[in-house]
């Protein structure tokens, strides 16, 4: 992080906060090429000595590696003359997040625990269907926005993640898979939704450059049709979203008054449900073709009856929003002072939305098992001492 880079705005219950984080440095001194655009690439390879029109050709290759093959070594480079591979070794490393643990529900639903060089923990889920893939991925260790019914909004922030740490879990996703050399057609992982650990628009540069790669047609080659970006509704970086990343628009509404949404979402308290329906509104890009989806976890005697429901068809219609509602059933964890609406409540809000003119689909739990479902996100680290996993990773008994 250089002197020029902006502080990280926390929100806490009410207020950002500005924080900083010293920037890390590897012990070796090398620097990692994963997470760079194209010019950073180029300028990196020149700082370390290399010939400004040999890192133009270079950086191409190495690009082209990194992101299409999926490289790890400098020495599958081929196309790179063996005699500057060891000199790429000593300046640089293609460095990814370290796979701690890997788990697979029953539903097929997988989920990765992964950590940081500095040694911090967190979590990624991929969830297979018929007919398409998606990972979600995480933008933050922990979360700072406290949201009462989510798991991972009860542990503390630790920090941002890079972009490499970031770009990193679509590319360990796809190692997974057996998904190199990068395709276009015939993916397993088709999707990507940003709804893993925190909230992107607190780390929107990082996701943004991150996002960039994963969208880059010599890059990872999503389309940004394929890509959604989920917010609780930090209303001053929704149109700069649609601006500069251009995905699909996720909000995380889950109550239609200021008293219920001040309680499960905090932000509310910052950002109020007409400001934020205002901001969705003129979300860039958004249409009928690609709607606003607006996630709403379902809370028995919370936020689940009848006159909440016509609440919501109504405010959606107020804003002209081009959107749909995902309704998802609330997924219990150990501490929650919450339980998930019934079955029969489920289906007569979806029916009232519906009959609303807006779609109104129940999201299936997936992953359960492993708390791999939506708001379970919480990393193993603070279940087990960090001796405790270093002793299963040594294969001995605790």
């Amino acid at each position: 992080m250089s002197a020029d880079t902006p502080l990280m705005p926390i929100p806490g219950n009410v207020d950002p906060v500005p924080t900083a984080r010293a920037p890390l440095v590897r012990a070796d001194g090398k620097r990692n090429l994963v997470g760079l655009s194209k010019v950073e690439m180029r300028e990196l390879l020149i700082e370390a000595g290399m010939a400004e029109k040999q890192a133009k050709l270079r950086s191409k290759q190495i690009w082209h590696w990194i992101y299409n093959r999926g490289a790890t070594r400098f020495d599958e480079m081929t196309d790179i003359a063996k005699a500057q591979r060891p000199w790429l070794e000593e300046h640089f490393t293609i460095e990814r997040p370290e796979v701690v643990e890997a788990q697979v529900s029953t539903d097929g639903t997988r989920k990765w625990l992964l950590r940081t060089a500095d040694g911090h923990d967190f979590e990624m889920v991929f969830i297979p269907d018929a007919d398409r893939g998606t990972l979600c991925v995480s933008s933050q260790v922990g979360c700072t926005l406290n949201c009462t019914f989510c798991h991972t909004g009860t542990m503390k922030l630790v920090r941002n993640l890079e972009p490499y740490e970031i770009v990193g879990q679509v590319m360990l996703a796809r190692d997974a898979l057996g998904e190199w050399p990068s395709r276009p057609e015939g993916r397993m992982l088709t999707n990507i939704v940003m709804m893993g650990m925190g909230e992107p628009l607190y780390n929107f540069d990082h996701v943004s450059k991150a996002l960039h790669i994963v969208m880059d047609g010599e890059g990872l080659g999503l389309s940004k049709r394929r890509i959604t970006l989920s917010t609780s509704g930090v209303v001053p970086m929704i149109e700069r979203c649609g601006d500069e990343i251009g995905v699909n628009l996720a909000v995380s509404l889950h109550a239609v008054t200021k008293e219920i949404r001040d309680e499960i979402v905090p932000l509310n308290r910052k950002y109020g449900i007409e400001e934020l329906l205002e901001a969705c509104a003129a979300y860039p890009g958004a249409n009928n073709a690609r709607r606003i989806t607006f996630e709403y976890v379902m809370l028995k005697d919370k936020n689940d009856s009848d006159a909440d429901a016509h609440e919501l068809v109504r405010l959606l219609k107020a804003y002209k929003l081009p959107a749909k509602v995902n309704l998802i059933p609330f997924n219990p964890w150990e501490g929650s002072i919450y339980e998930c609406s019934t079955p029969e409540r489920i289906r007569a809000f979806s029916n009232i939305v519906f009959e609303g003119g807006i779609s109104a689909p129940v999201r299936t739990p997936r992953g359960r098992d492993i708390d791999a479902a939506c708001g379970q996100l919480k990393t193993a680290a603070e279940k087990k001492s960090r001796a405790q996993r270093d002793r299963e990773a040594a294969g001995q008994s605790g």
